[in-house]
């Protein structure tokens, strides 16, 4: 690995002309949206927005048209998260399904599930979440202890996910689970991933309430739970390689360094176009530190587009991304005079509020960052 993975990419023409229509749409969809709300941004769960994207044609870009998608490159899905994500737009709903979801199934479903489970995703009409964490594996996979068993109606699932963002809104759940012995197989193999429909019987999801009052978050029980044959989705105890193929996804985008910039907007309104040198100073720090995460995630989504696997080096953009999304609540408290308030206060003081309260766990959302700084150092040969 080295620092070449991050050389500078430009944004082709033909990716970049969305942008301009992207704008456009939000100016008219969003013209009324609260400032608190934007806040929430790729939390906040709209499933009618979510559809408008969908008849927009851009969920499930880089699908191929058979299934929905637009055989677009990840470039021009790039353009549209970035601009999504910076107007604060709901997407939620969506978020998981078309960041990953949909491309692990392009990528090691059979056909059938192609066609049974990608049309709906690109219509913005199917969610899904992500069951990989469990108690007390914190962010190692290879701990994990749910089971899936074989018997003549297809598999039996017992065990338990938490930290399942949007699991209670969900229609599916994609499910690391061990199909082997642990002790034959070794750390890493014994493991397969099922499509979970949510609905079946055996199955309870429990929200848990974050500081700021949401339930984005959820555990989920899985207590004899019947799955068909055809939930296993790519080969029985590949588990391990695909969702290390699936995090790349996950990790690499825009997302994971915009996600207090409502905080940011919120800030430069009540600063005005008259910083003082406190204000300038760090206002253009922060917008040096953005500009370089988007260049390395610009990287990131090359590497994508080359049809690699850049794992290390989206794990250095989360790593990064993450560090400044927490810092920034507390940087820009110190140069507004505007205190964080949860009721009542300015739109800066409601969202400062929010953020302060979810920034840590931003760093958990994808891999904890002593898991990223584990692959990052595996990957410039320390380990």
């Amino acid at each position: 690995m080295s620092i070449s993975e991050f050389s500078y990419s430009a944004i082709p023409a033909d990716a970049e002309q969305l942008r301009a229509q992207v704008r456009a749409f939000l100016a008219d969809v969003l013209h009324d949206y609260p400032e608190e709300k934007r806040a929430y941004s790729w939390m906040g769960f709209d499933a009618e927005f979510s559809r408008l994207l969908g008849a927009k044609g851009w969920l499930g870009m880089a699908l191929p048209k058979q299934y929905g998608g637009a055989e677009a490159s990840p470039f021009s899905r790039y353009v549209i998260i970035e601009e999504l994500l910076a107007a604060g737009a709901p997407v939620s709903a969506h978020w998981i399904a078309d960041r990953q979801s949909a491309p692990l199934i392009l990528r090691f479903g059979t056909e059938a599930q192609r066609k049974k489970y990608l049309p709906p995703i690109c219509r913005g009409e199917s969610y899904f979440c992500i069951g990989m964490s469990e108690p007390n594996s914190g962010s190692d996979l290879a701990s994990i202890r749910t089971t899936a068993v074989r018997n003549a109606g297809g598999w039996v699932l017992n065990g338990q996910k938490v930290w399942t963002t949007n699991a209670q809104h969900s229609h599916y759940m994609i499910a690391l689970v061990r199909t082997g012995d642990k002790e034959t197989s070794g750390r890493h193999g014994g493991m397969s991933q099922f499509i979970v429909d949510l609905r079946t019987p055996g199955i309870t999801i429990r929200p848990i309430a974050d500081l700021a009052g949401g339930e984005h978050f959820n555990e989920v029980f899985f207590d004899n739970a019947q799955l068909e044959e055809d939930a296993l989705i790519g080969e029985e105890g590949r588990g391990w390689d695909q969702v290390t193929a699936e995090l790349a996804f996950e990790r690499s985008g825009p997302e994971r360094f915009l996600s207090s910039i409502a905080v940011m907007h919120t800030a430069i309104d009540a600063i005005g176009r008259q910083p003082d040198a406190l204000q300038a100073r760090e206002i253009g720090k922060i917008t040096a530190r953005l500009l370089t995460l988007r260049n390395m995630s610009l990287g990131v989504t090359r590497q994508l587009s080359e049809g690699k696997n850049p794992a290390w080096a989206a794990s250095c953009v989360k790593d990064l991304g993450n560090v400044l999304e927490q810092e920034l609540p507390e940087i820009l408290q110190g140069v507004v005079d505007e205190q964080p308030q949860v009721i009542g206060g300015s739109a800066h003081a409601k969202v400062l509020a929010y953020l302060t309260q979810m920034a840590p766990s931003f760093s958990l959302r994808g891999g904890t960052r002593e898991i990223l700084r584990g692959i990052i150092a595996r990957g410039l040969g320390l380990r």
